[in-house]
C-alpha cells in the first residue's frame, strides 16, 4: 500500500448499541485491533452517520477504531430526532460510550462538523484526549452558518439556485427558518423534500470538481434526512455562547497534539476558519492541501488524514 492511500476494507470485530438517554439510543461499533491505539471517529454534519469507508483511515494492525453514529444520525434511533440533542449532550455520549468501553485516553479524529465536536470535547475533557485530527474546520459562528446558506453561490451558483427555488420568494429572507419549519412539518413528504434539496445542495458544493456519485448519495432518504434536519436544528439552536468559545478556549487544548488538514478550496467550511484556528493555536500542525474542496475523500485531502494517523503512531 502506497503510503496515504485508505487501507483496505474490513468489518468490524463487535457492533452494539447504547442507550445515552430515555429517548436516544447510538450505534457504535470496533474495528482493527482490539488490543491497539483507541481512536474514535467523529462523523460530519451533524447528522450525516459514519460509513464502512472511514474505518479506512486507520491501520487495523496498530488501532482500536472505534466509531459510532452521533443522536439522530445513520443507525442511531430515532433518526432525525432533535429534541435531547446538543453539543452537551453528544460529549456526554462520547464520554459514556469511552467508559463503556474502559478506554483511558483515545486519539479523536474529526472532519467538518466532526472537527466541532472534536474541538468541543477535547476542551470539556483534555485529559481524555492523546491527540486531535481535524479537517474541514467549522468553529460554529454565524458567519459560518450565513456563508453555507447565502454566500456558497459565490462559487456554486447553480447549486444555490436550487437551494433557494425551494422556497417562496417571500420566505427568503430567512432560509434558515423557511427550511427549519419544512423539516419540522408534521407532513412526511414536506420533511423528506425539503431535506433532499438540502443535503443535495451541500453534497455538490463539496468537492473541488463535480462527483455525480457523491451527489446522488446526498439524495438517499436516511442520509439526507438526518443530515438536513440535524443541521439545521444545530444551525439554529445550538449555537455556542460565547459563538467564538471554540477559539477562545483553546488554551485548554494548547498541549495536546494537533493536526488540522484544510481544503484550499474547501467552499463548505472555508479556508479562513481553518487559518483563524491555526492562529490561535499555531503549536497545531497545519496541512493545506492546494487542489482539494472540502470532502473527505477529496484525494489529497484523505491521502494527509491517512498520513495524520500514521504520525499518531508514535504517541
Amino acid at each position: 500500500m502506497a503510503r496515504g492511500d485508505l487501507f483496505p476494507s474490513l468489518e468490524p470485530y463487535r457492533t452494539g448499541t447504547l442507550a445515552v438517554s430515555g429517548l436516544h439510543t447510538i450505534y457504535w461499533e470496533e474495528a482493527g485491533n482490539p488490543y491497539g491505539a483507541p481512536v474514535v471517529f467523529l462523523h460530519g454534519g451533524p447528522g450525516a452517520g459514519a460509513s464502512p469507508t472511514h474505518r479506512r483511515f486507520f491501520d487495523p494492525r496498530h488501532y482500536r477504531i472505534v466509531i459510532l453514529d452521533q443522536r439522530g444520525a445513520g443507525r442511531s434511533t430515532p433518526l432525525g430526532e432533535i429534541r435531547e440533542n446538543g453539543i452537551p449532550d453528544l460529549i456526554s455520549d462520547l464520554e459514556q460510550l469511552r467508559s463503556m468501553l474502559e478506554i483511558d485516553r483515545w486519539l479523536v479524529f474529526g472532519g467538518s462538523w466532526g472537527s466541532t465536536l472534536a474541538l468541543a470535547y477535547a476542551q470539556a475533557h483534555p485529559e481524555r484526549v492523546k491527540g486531535l485530527v481535524l479537517r474541514g474546520i467549522f468553529l460554529m459562528r454565524q458567519q459560518e452558518i450565513d456563508w453555507f446558506l447565502y454566500d456558497m453561490r459565490t462559487f456554486f451558483p447553480e447549486a444555490w439556485s436550487t437551494f433557494v427555488t425551494h422556497i417562496p420568494v417571500n420566505e427568503r429572507g430567512d432560509l434558515l427558518e423557511a427550511y427549519y419549519r419544512r423539516l419540522t412539518s408534521a407532513d412526511p413528504q414536506t420533511r423528506m423534500a425539503a431535506a433532499r434539496v438540502w443535503s443535495v445542495y451541500e453534497g455538490a458544493c463539496s468537492t473541488l470538481l463535480p462527483s455525480p456519485e457523491l451527489v446522488s448519495a446526498s439524495g438517499e432518504d436516511n442520509h439526507a434526512l438526518g443530515l438536513a434536519r440535524m443541521e439545521a436544528h444545530y444551525f439554529r439552536n445550538n449555537k455556542l455562547t460565547p459563538e467564538s468559545a471554540l477559539l477562545e478556549n483553546v488554551d485548554r487544548i494548547r498541549h495536546i497534539p494537533a493536526i488540522i488538514v484544510q481544503g484550499r478550496y474547501d467552499v463548505v467550511c472555508p479556508i479562513r476558519t481553518a487559518d483563524e484556528l491555526h492562529r490561535a493555536w499555531p503549536e497545531a500542525d497545519y496541512i493545506v492541501v492546494p487542489d482539494a474542496g472540502h470532502s473527505a475523500m477529496e484525494p489529497g485531502i484523505r491521502s494527509a488524514l491517512v498520513q495524520a494517523t500514521e504520525r499518531f503512531k508514535t504517541l
